[in-house]
């Protein structure tokens, strides 16, 4: 006789995770630096000059300097690693290391490559961002898993973060 325990679930045992919006950036981009070619893609980095940021969670701004790296395919996937830095309206410092991807056809993903403006919903853009701060009031950030979606405008990206519960 088979032992129950170990059979596969028919439906899921833990509890289903619900998705609350905590802020959105605005973050306001350089033009890209092209790096060439490598590993079958297209690499660059596009430097981060600024930005808002604004929810329930979170109000402040982007500080410049950050970056997000990209290494983008032939056939419309772009991998996404971007490393930047909040700070919230009290002076509190929060990094954020986001990675993520941007699904589109090639002739889509060569139009945002341009700069060109892109119907959002043309592409797949959805992050896995890990947020860091200091002990105080935003701590739980370190102890809280988020998912984002985005929008690549021509000058800037709109990316919102939600919380898992």
């Amino acid at each position: 006789m088979t032992d129950p325990a170990s059979s596969p679930p028919a439906v899921p045992l833990a509890p289903r995770p619900d998705l609350a919006w905590a802020f959105s950036i605005s973050a306001e981009l350089a033009p890209p630096i092209e790096l060439g070619e490598a590993d079958g893609a297209r690499r660059r980095c596009v430097p981060i000059t600024g930005g808002s940021v604004h929810g329930p969670a979170l109000t402040g701004v982007v500080l410049a300097g950050g970056a997000d790296w990209q290494a983008i395919f032939p056939d419309g996937l772009t991998r996404i690693e971007a490393r930047y830095l909040l700070r919230a309206d009290d002076g509190t410092l929060i990094e954020v290391h986001n990675p993520g991807l941007r699904a589109a056809s090639p002739e889509t993903s060569a139009k945002i490559a341009r700069g060109e403006a892109v119907d959002p919903g043309d592409y797949y853009f959805r992050t896995t961002p890990r947020l860091t701060a200091p002990p105080g009031r935003f701590e739980w950030m370190c102890r809280t898993m988020f998912v984002a979606s985005g929008v690549r405008l021509p000058d800037r990206v709109a990316i919102d973060f939600y919380s898992v519960s």
